[in-house]
């Protein structure tokens, strides 16, 4: 496919900038730049439109680089190479050139660092765009979409889809900013030490909120605090005028507030902001007082009321009124996989986007509180990358679970069975483990569902991504004796 820049007058950037963001080069092959134009940017092939920038990364696995082709024939106007890629295959350029004549081949030392650089060469052309980061170990992307629930009450809010919080997933989120919109909304994780300042340097955030400190991710960072440590990289890009929001009833309050160049403010029920009457509802989520006006959160938890202050204390730094407030609040739909309560002959807590040892002890908190006239079941699987403390993680999340009002155990994955063997002999309540994950025991749980739980039963899956529980949700929903 030869694509023209005709049909899209309006390139994101002109040549020129990307040039000097990336310290790019437009390659020897390219004879004619006068069509550069992108209106997207990319990194998998298989989302290139008409007038893509495609940029391959390099990762261990594989290299994007033999991707080109596709971006190509999908028609990608302009495409990112590194240097090393170039020079040691400029023949097969010359015949990219020679069959896509209007497609920009510009050279770069790093592709992933050039996406960042261009995105924050992107962002910086909308001074007028007030950035908020959102970071911590857990609760982030329900933050987000509390904060933006609430913001487009009054503002035009553009925000990272999912959790596209990466080093590659919010750069590329970045290119969905458009002039109109006012406040941009931004999810922030970390896979690795150091990625949180790298993101805080693409987004520059004028706001930079973190949820709480926990354990996730424990087995890359080490330890609580060097977790801390990375999270308030949010803050390393403050120059003064900015606001650090931070919980209150964190252990890191006092670190996380130190020493940062900017404003903080504080959320949570310790008196930072003026909740009061706080009514938890079971699966019904939470109400509270503020300001004269009772707010219904529709998301189960006391974590989840947790996330909620956090985005009313970021609607105060733009002065929203109550009943903006209340409005994004009470209209809040749960994500695929985080505290979606879905009703059938049998009621299922889906919560199973992610876990780590924080999440499941605040799950099973919930959980273990709702009234409930028949059986509680919950079906745990393994909590993933937490290291050499990954064995004692998973025995205290399960010593947790036996000895809360839980009237069956379910655990899933090698993890689980492994600390399982401490308990499989003293357990007061039926305790059923699987050690390999669903690709082996789907049927075999599924059976023993069948003929353990009946109509009106509740059931909790958590669990992280990688263990994919919801695959379990079909056949309980279909349940019904």
């Amino acid at each position: 496919m030869i694509v023209s820049a005709d049909c899209f007058p309006d390139s994101l950037l002109p040549l020129e900038d990307v040039l000097a963001a990336v310290s790019g080069i437009v390659c020897d092959t390219c004879l004619d730049t006068s069509s550069f134009f992108f209106i997207s940017v990319v990194t998998d092939s298989r989302q290139v439109v008409c007038g893509s920038l495609f940029i391959p990364l390099q990762g261990t696995m594989q290299d994007g680089h033999i991707y080109i082709p596709q971006a190509l024939e999908r028609g990608a106007s302009v495409v990112f190479c590194t240097e090393t890629h170039f020079a040691a295959n400029h023949g097969l350029y010359v015949d990219y050139a020679v069959k896509y004549p209007s497609v920009i081949f510009i050279s770069v030392e790093n592709t992933l660092v050039a996406l960042q650089s261009l995105a924050k060469r992107y962002i910086s052309q909308f001074p007028h765009l007030k950035k908020i980061g959102i970071t911590g170990s857990s609760g982030k992307t329900t933050t987000k979409e509390l904060c933006a629930a609430v913001l487009s009450q009054r503002f035009r809010v553009v925000m990272n889809e999912g959790n596209l919080n990466s080093e590659t997933g919010l750069p590329l989120s970045v290119f969905n900013v458009r002039a109109y919109h006012e406040i941009g909304i931004f999810e922030m994780g970390m896979n690795r030490k150091g990625e949180i300042n790298e993101l805080a340097n693409v987004l520059c955030p004028d706001y930079g909120v973190i949820t709480n400190i926990g354990s996730a991710h424990i087995g890359i960072l080490g330890s609580k605090d060097a977790i801390a440590a990375e999270k308030k990289g949010i803050f390393s890009y403050f120059s003064g005028a900015q606001t650090a929001i931070i919980p209150d009833f964190d252990e890191y309050t006092e670190f996380l507030s130190r020493d940062v160049n900017g404003s903080v403010v504080y959320f949570g029920v310790a008196g930072s902001l003026p909740i009061f009457d706080i009514r938890e509802m079971g699966l019904e989520g939470t109400s509270f007082s503020y300001k004269g006006f009772e707010i219904h959160v529709p998301l189960p938890g006391r974590y989840n009321l947790y996330n909620a202050l956090a985005a009313v204390a970021v609607a105060q730094c733009f002065n929203l009124s109550p009943q903006e407030i209340k409005m994004g609040l009470e209209n809040i739909k749960p994500l695929f996989g985080r505290s979606q309560i879905l009703y059938s002959n049998v009621t299922i807590i889906q919560d199973c986007y992610n876990a780590n040892p924080d999440s499941m002890n605040k799950a099973l908190d919930m959980f273990s509180s709702l009234p409930a006239t028949y059986s509680k079941i919950a079906i745990l699987g393994d909590m993933l990358e937490l290291g050499k403390d990954s064995q004692q993680a998973h025995q205290a999340v399960i010593r947790q679970a036996l000895s809360d009002k839980i009237d069956i155990l379910i655990l899933i994955g090698n993890e689980m069975s492994a600390a399982a063997n401490v308990y499989s002999s003293s357990c007061k309540i039926p305790l059923y483990v699987f050690e390999h994950d669903l690709s082996v025991s789907l049927q075999s749980i599924v059976q023993l569902c069948n003929d353990l739980i009946h109509a009106g039963d509740i059931v909790l899956l958590k669990g992280s991504r990688g263990m994919a529980l919801e695959r379990l949700t079909p056949y309980l929903r279909e349940i019904n004796d």
